[in-house]
């Protein structure tokens, strides 16, 4: 979904990664409620990064495992959990590099179970998040493979000018970045110095789907 998230990845180096804690104020489908993204050590070379989206009738929650590979991030498994009015989907991602496999759990539909021919770089949605940030900081180009949801998706984002906007009360500078694919629409705000998208927003058949913006980050 984010990429909320939010690019050949392979080509670029991996800056340091640090632990974080961001905290957002969310709005999913204009109803007002909070977000949350963390990263965590969760071994040897690997991650764990989760949002979290909680809002009033809706909650949103994804997790993406991850590792450092050859100066690559390679998405291991993720899990993608909605409920919405009631009514859950939950949805389990295995990313095998052994075989070169990307295959799917859960509430699926069969032909989006894969099995999916992985090639290097390959990120998932949440992942780009990440991504785009760290490409951008690099100079790199911000384009991706994403693979997601049982398909193969090319994501290529681009700088849109520079804004002001506001973080925790106080005005900064932030690099504009957007993505299309089909119908829907992936805008960032980046900050030099902050590992995650200052704001995302999620456009869908042009209305505003999911909006996150930071209030926060340690």
């Amino acid at each position: 979904m984010f990429a909320a998230a939010l690019l050949m990845v392979a080509s670029a180096p991996a800056l340091a990664i640090k632990p974080f804690t961001a905290d957002y104020q969310a709005s999913y489908m204009g109803v007002v409620g909070t977000g949350r993204m963390t990263l965590a050590a969760d071994g040897a070379n690997r991650w764990k990064y989760s949002l979290a989206v909680t809002a009033p009738l809706a909650d949103v929650r994804q997790t993406t495992v991850f590792e450092e590979n050859g100066g690559q991030w390679r998405p291991l498994s993720g899990t993608d959990s909605t409920k919405v009015l009631g009514k859950g989907k939950t949805k389990n991602a295995t990313y095998d590099w052994g075989r070169g496999v990307a295959s799917w759990t859960g509430d699926v539909k069969p032909e989006r179970a894969g099995p999916i021919k992985l090639q290097s770089g390959d990120l998932d949605a949440l992942l780009i998040n990440l991504a785009v940030v760290r490409d951008l900081a690099a100079g790199k180009p911000m384009s991706y493979r994403m693979v997601e949801d049982g398909r193969v998706k090319q994501l290529n984002y681009t700088v849109a000018g520079k804004e002001q906007i506001t973080v925790d009360g106080k005005p900064v500078q932030a690099t504009k970045v957007m993505a299309s694919h089909g119908k829907k629409q992936t805008i960032a705000w980046i900050v030099d110095s902050m590992p995650v998208p200052a704001r995302i927003l999620q456009r869908d058949k042009g209305q505003d789907a999911i909006d996150l913006r930071v209030q926060s980050v340690r």
